[in-house]
């Protein structure tokens, strides 16, 4: 069984139920008859990736290092208290929680 999946008819909310499916065993057609499967749907999606970062179209901010590339993330685990105290912090001064971050971690290795 084949089906014509057109995006624009699904809306997801926060109740939407997904579900994993294994494209290789159920027949789903995109637009020009291409059937897609698990492979087709990985290449397709690391050209879709590989785009995005040619054209510094990451999600967030626009770069930060000075080559134009694509910023290094640094992820930290903090106790819930730390976390609300910055969140509160950078509201207070109008920025966003990660640039309150960079600025400390540049206050702290410039000390």
């Amino acid at each position: 069984m084949s089906k014509e999946v057109d995006p624009r008819d699904y809306v997801v909310t926060a109740d939407t139920e997904i579900s994993p499916i294994d494209l290789d065993r159920e027949e789903f057609t995109l637009r020009g008859g291409r059937r897609l499967t698990e492979a087709l749907a990985k290449e397709l999606a690391d050209e879709a990736r590989a785009e995005i970062r040619r054209g510094n179209l990451i999600p967030g901010r626009k770069s930060l290092s000075a080559s134009g590339q694509h910023s290094p993330v640094i992820h930290v685990r903090v106790p819930e208290q730390l976390h609300e105290r910055a969140e509160r912090r950078a509201a207070a001064e109008g920025v966003s929680l990660s640039k309150l971050a960079r600025e400390a971690l540049e206050a702290y290795l410039a000390s």
